[in-house]
């Protein structure tokens, strides 16, 4: 199975939803925050095996919407599920590709997202 990276500089948050995501999903990185997890996008090793990137709508350094704008321009076809305070931002993050949920919402529907867009990643044609 593909990994997830979840990219969260919340310690506490961090813990709680990396846990809860590998209830259901054998390979889930964390980073603290998108320079991070941009560095690890550059990875050829790294990258052979990520399936979808989880990121909040609100990160120190590199904001969310640019954040997934340069991760785009990197990897086109990698889905993004974006985690965010109010459905009003989603409008920063248009394309297919993204997924915007908005709290708040259950752990039982953040993990049924983040399958549903790995399973649309593994059914695209490289």
């Amino acid at each position: 199975m593909a990994t997830i990276l979840l990219v969260d500089n919340d310690p506490l948050q961090a813990i709680q939803r990396k846990s809860l995501l590998e209830r259901r999903f054998n390979d889930v990185r964390r980073v603290a925050d998108a320079a991070e997890a941009l560095c690890l996008v550059e990875q050829p090793e790294f990258v052979a095996n990520l399936g979808l990137v989880i990121s909040g709508d609100h990160m120190q350094g590199i904001g969310g919407p640019a954040f997934v704008a340069e991760l785009h321009t990197r990897l086109p076809k990698l889905p993004v599920l974006v985690l965010g305070v109010s459905s009003d931002a989603a409008d920063d993050y248009p394309g297919g590709w993204v997924r915007f949920l908005a709290h708040p919402f259950a752990s039982d529907e953040m993990l049924k997202v983040a399958g549903l867009l790995m399973t649309q990643q593994e059914l695209k044609p490289a």
